[in-house]
């Protein structure tokens, strides 16, 4: 590790690669320099020049060197996602519609509390909601509002921008983009399930790391459960249908139109 040259990208580059293979999260800059000896440390400057080439190196191949919220990380591309999700017998995950409500709206309008929450949605927030997006540190709680009771107030974490290749929140789709994401309702009931069976598989081909989905996706398929679905607002699976909207439901648009 001595006799490594930081100035050569090549040889430096392929260093980073071994490391980056070997991880089992994202490492930052500040962690890679510390991986190695204290006095002879890459610069930033260096470090970046060799992760510049690493990028280009695996340009060509099934992976690719990604910037997420904790650092950098190498991932199968999404195009292989169908072969590389055979390695898992379980099923994707698929989210309620409540969940997805519940999750924009914490990371749309953060911080905010379960109140503020139930006031745009027009329900209770079911209580196992919070829990499973608090255990999958996606959401944590960052104070408490000073007002009577004291409500926590939630917003994202970098655990959740990690699992949706985001670097920050300013890469959160935008209102243009989300309507882009959502076809037009179809009247016919088999033109929906035939719809629905499609945008499915599309979203399958926009898997990340461990079988995520990017968040457009996430909410697209929110959106998509305004088109032509029943809308309980629970913790079960939707079943198709050809009921309308609830009223006073707001849809995803609708939640990002807000800001």
């Amino acid at each position: 590790m001595n006799e490594l040259d930081f100035d050569d990208a090549v040889q430096f580059s392929l260093v980073l690669e071994a490391l980056l293979l070997a991880a089992a999260k994202p490492l930052s800059l500040e962690r890679l320099t510390e991986l190695f000896d204290e006095e002879a440390r890459p610069s930033s400057s260096q470090l970046k020049a060799a992760l510049a080439k690493l990028a280009e190196d695996v340009s060509t191949r099934s992976y690719q060197l990604t910037e997420v919220a904790s650092g950098y990380r190498l991932q199968v591309r999404s195009a292989y996602s169908a072969w590389v999700g055979r390695l898992w017998e379980e099923r994707p995950q698929r989210y309620s519609r409540a969940m997805l409500e519940t999750l924009a709206l914490i990371a749309y309008r953060q911080p905010i509390t379960r109140g503020e929450i139930e006031d745009v949605r027009g329900v209770a927030v079911n209580t196992q909601i919070i829990k499973t997006l608090l255990e999958r540190e996606w959401i944590r709680v960052v104070g408490y509002k000073d007002v009577p009771g004291k409500p926590a107030m939630l917003a994202t974490t970098k655990v959740f921008l990690d699992y949706f290749n985001l670097r920050g929140l300013d890469e959160l789709p935008n209102l243009a983009e989300l309507k882009s994401l959502v076809p037009e309702p179809e009247d016919d009931l088999q033109q929906s399930v035939q719809a629905q069976v499609a945008r499915t598989a599309e979203a399958s081909t926009s898997l990340g790391p461990d079988n995520t989905i990017s968040f457009s996706s996430l909410l697209a398929e929110l959106d998509d459960m305004e088109q032509g679905l029943k809308t309980e607002f629970t913790d079960q699976p939707l079943e198709l249908g050809i009921d309308k909207p609830a009223a006073g439901v707001l849809s995803v648009n609708e939640i990002a139109a807000k800001e």
